[in-house]
């Protein structure tokens, strides 16, 4: 009987070793997957020195550890500021970034969460970016200089987040607005160019018109000078006996068989037969 409680005593105080120590061994390390990184703490204190991917030991009971997303990740942030002349200008923008792996002690003792860090760092950093960016132009020259606007934002972006151990990967512009005035003056602004647009159309069209007029003048003067040459020149008479025929003609009026004509220049009249000016 004694024998047997004492194997009985025997198998409970190796079943609790054994548990104890498969209790022991499960937290003495700690698996860190891909696209993660890890801060131990011992007894609430975090330990230099990130543990990044794989298998890393751990003091058992006393010690937890953080696990971070070290992948990308995505905010959309607001913004706003005053353009170099005072106009009122706001915006959002999609940030990617991601946390550098080897300052994840550095974020864990100054930020804690992910949420702190978009929160107190981020969200503020971006605005203070923006403000450099908007400073630097005119509301006009944020429209037409949109690209450098952007560049000089990310600039300022990335310097201020390097030291939080936040590394920028991208940002792009949501959208980008201009108060209800600046708006309203920029589409006045369009429209007036556009009437002085067609208003130069306009006047250069009248000026062409005017120029052909002009040209079309011109070839008339020529040919009315050029026929006042040819009646001069021998044979002139005959040339105006055909344009009357053709001129009667044309009024639809009987041509007679013979025709009697003179000019101021001779007394004399002369008869010709018709059928002769039409061979």
């Amino acid at each position: 009987m004694k024998n047997s409680y004492n194997q009985s005593f025997s198998l409970l105080v190796a079943g609790m070793i054994t548990g104890l120590l498969i209790l022991l061994s499960l937290s003495s390390f700690v698996i860190i997957d891909p696209g993660e990184a890890g801060v131990i703490r011992i007894l609430g204190k975090a330990q230099d020195g990130a543990l990044l991917e794989g298998i890393h030991l751990k003091p058992p009971f006393i010690s937890t550890v953080d696990i971070y997303d070290v992948t990308v990740q995505k905010f959309e942030v607001p913004a706003q500021s005053s353009t170099k002349d005072l106009q009122e200008l706001t915006a959002r923008f999609a940030i990617n970034f991601r946390l550098d792996p080897d300052k994840v002690v550095t974020i864990r003792r100054t930020q804690g969460t992910l949420e702190n860090i978009v929160a107190k760092i981020i969200a503020p950093q971006t605005q203070e970016s923006f403000k450099i960016a908007a400073a630097l132009r005119t509301a006009e020259e944020s429209i037409t200089q949109r690209s450098q606007l952007k560049q000089d934002f990310d600039n300022a972006l990335e310097a201020r987040l390097d030291k939080y151990g936040i590394i920028v990967l991208d940002t792009s512009v949501v959208d980008l607005n201009f108060s209800k005035d600046f708006a309203r003056a920029v589409e006045e602004k369009q429209i007036a160019e556009q009437q002085a647009q067609r208003a130069v159309y306009i006047a250069q069209e009248a000026e062409q018109e005017a120029q052909a007029e002009i040209n079309r003048a011109k070839g008339k003067a020529e040919a009315q000078k050029l026929l006042a040459e040819t009646l001069k020149a021998q044979g002139g008479q005959l040339v105006l006996q055909k344009e009357a025929i053709q001129a009667w003609r044309e009024g639809g009026a009987q041509m007679p068989k013979v025709l009697i004509m003179g000019d101021k220049s001779s007394s004399v009249p002369f008869i010709f037969n018709l059928n002769d000016l039409e061979n």
